[in-house]
């Protein structure tokens, strides 16, 4: 069962999605990242061969990094679309 410290809870205290205290520039900088075709079409290769049950070990790994990666920004995301709110900015 996940508890506090588990990696979503610990990466939810460091970014603290919940604030709204980036500075509009850089909170628009952070809505910029994102994955490039070629992540995206790798990321898609690898959840049709999870449903397949098909991903061999080196996959599995490949394919929790690409999710680690997408939750640190999302958090980091929800931070961003809520700083710019408090500025009055649309996200």
């Amino acid at each position: 069962m996940p508890g506090a410290g588990d990696e979503a809870a610990i990466l939810s205290r460091l970014i603290r999605p919940e604030r709204d205290d980036l500075s509009p520039e850089a909170a628009q900088s952070i809505l910029q990242l994102a994955f490039d075709e070629q992540d995206r079409a790798r990321m898609h290769e690898l959840a049709v061969r999870a449903q397949s049950g098909e991903l061999t070990d080196g996959e599995q790994v490949e394919l929790e990094s690409y999710r680690r990666v997408g939750r640190i920004l999302d958090l980091l995301r929800s931070k961003a679309r809520r700083s710019l709110k408090r500025a009055g900015l649309a996200a």
